[in-house]
């Protein structure tokens, strides 16, 4: 997809792995300006130094833990900091929290809250203030299949999910006519450190076959630069969110609980 020459400042959250880096992939290819964040300065610093290599660009790297308080805030100051305008603001940093939820560590589902939904409405407010203002602007907020059901043992990722989904879909309607777009995301599992790092890698779901990110990627991209308000990634997925439209949320809550069961052992 060619340059859009009224755009020229992308930003990524999340971007050292998964999805993310893989849309930064693309936004490089078509050479726009990035500014990259996320926790992980070693995998930041790695991905730059090879975006360097095959796009020759060489990117704005913050180093920000999005599930702190202000977070967003001290992104955004950075940004400004440095002269900088965002055109593109693509909102991918999330993770989960698998397991039963009063059996969870409160405070890991409290900093997902902070990063999947506090981080993400604050920086879409910071920056999109300033798209509006411009008359110009892209958003793609990274919500998933499970933004359209229940999910019994990833309960508080699926509803942070939801409200992103809703959010978008909200702001869509707000800012027709702005010139700023909003575009929301849906992949179902992916191969990324998602299960890894939710602690579900041991469930049926983290051992089914799963999504390649690049095509996650690819699907948001386009869907982001034709300024369309939802892609769902995957056939399969558009057939699982359309079933959600007539299923009862209680048999969808008990579907979800089944994919994450302990996987049995061979």
């Amino acid at each position: 997809m060619a340059h859009d020459p009224n755009f020229s400042v992308a930003l990524v959250t999340g971007a050292a792995s998964g999805i993310g880096q893989e849309l930064a992939h693309l936004l490089a290819k078509d050479q726009y300006q990035l500014i990259l964040v996320d926790q992980n300065p070693g995998g930041l610093q790695g991905f730059a130094e090879h975006l360097q290599s095959v796009h020759h660009i060489t990117p704005t790297l913050i180093t920000q833990d999005l599930g702190e308080p202000g977070a967003a805030q001290k992104v955004y100051d950075e940004v400004q900091s440095q002269g900088l305008q965002v055109d593109i603001l693509i909102n991918d940093a999330g993770f989960g929290v698998a397991g039963p939820f009063l059996e969870a560590d409160l405070n890991r589902n409290v900093a997902l809250i902070n990063t999947n939904i506090t981080a993400l409405t604050e920086l879409t407010y910071l920056f999109g203030r300033d798209m509006k203002q411009r008359g110009k602007g892209r958003i793609l907020q990274l919500a998933s299949l499970a933004s359209f059901q229940p999910n019994p043992n990833l309960a508080v990722y699926a509803a942070s999910k939801a409200y992103v989904l809703s959010f978008a879909e909200a702001l869509t309607t707000e800012l027709k006519d702005s010139g700023v777009t909003v575009t929301a995301l849906c992949p179902g599992a992916t191969e990324t450190e998602f299960f890894e790092t939710a602690g579900a890698a041991d469930t049926k779901e983290g051992q089914s076959e799963k999504a390649d990110p690049k095509d996650v990627a690819k699907d948001g991209y386009e869907a982001l630069m034709k300024g369309e308000p939802r892609v769902i990634s995957g056939v399969k997925n558009k057939i699982m969110a359309t079933l959600g439209n007539v299923i009862p949320d209680s048999w969808l809550a008990a579907l979800g609980e089944k994919q994450f069961e302990k996987a049995p052992q061979e």
